[in-house]
């Protein structure tokens, strides 16, 4: 997402929260999602999820951490100062989503870092959530990204 100024590592504050916005999930889309990337019954079959632990169609976390990472995407990383990321150090997926669930989500600057190696560099430690729309706690993840050091 851009805004008229570039934001840089500099600019990060911790415990500083953006907003990511919001997204919906239909039964066809988590079954498509799951034929193709996370085939268990429960995921794709109505009628075997009926009869699993989950008692109905549920989504696969990784479609639920795909669809918040485009939102992570859209709204919130500057494509003009991102460097990437080295990873994710922890996923947790709390609750199930099912067909007809909205989530919201935002991410909090969690701690921050200026590299070692590349001083035009510094690294953003992030904790992200998601809620349905019960307010209910679905998804946690913590990751790091790398991002442009305002220039001198």
């Amino acid at each position: 997402m851009l805004s008229k100024a570039p934001r840089y590592w500099d600019d990060y504050e911790v415990g500083q929260k953006f907003d990511l916005g919001s997204t919906s999930f239909t039964a066809d889309e988590i079954v498509d999602f799951a034929r193709h990337y996370d085939p268990q019954s429960f995921h794709v079959d109505a009628d075997a999820a009926r009869q699993s632990m989950f008692g109905g169609l549920i989504a696969s976390g990784w479609h639920v951490t795909a669809k918040l990472m485009r939102l992570f995407v859209d709204n919130y990383v500057d494509q003009r100062t991102a460097l990437g990321s080295p990873g994710v150090d922890e996923v947790r997926w709390l609750k199930p989503v099912r067909p007809g669930d909205t989530l919201t989500a935002w991410v909090e600057c969690a701690g921050k870092v200026p590299s070692r190696s590349r001083p035009e560099m510094g690294i953003i430690h992030e904790q992200w959530q998601a809620t349905n729309q019960k307010g209910e706690l679905v998804m946690t993840l913590k990751g790091t990204n790398m991002v442009r050091r305002r220039p001198v």
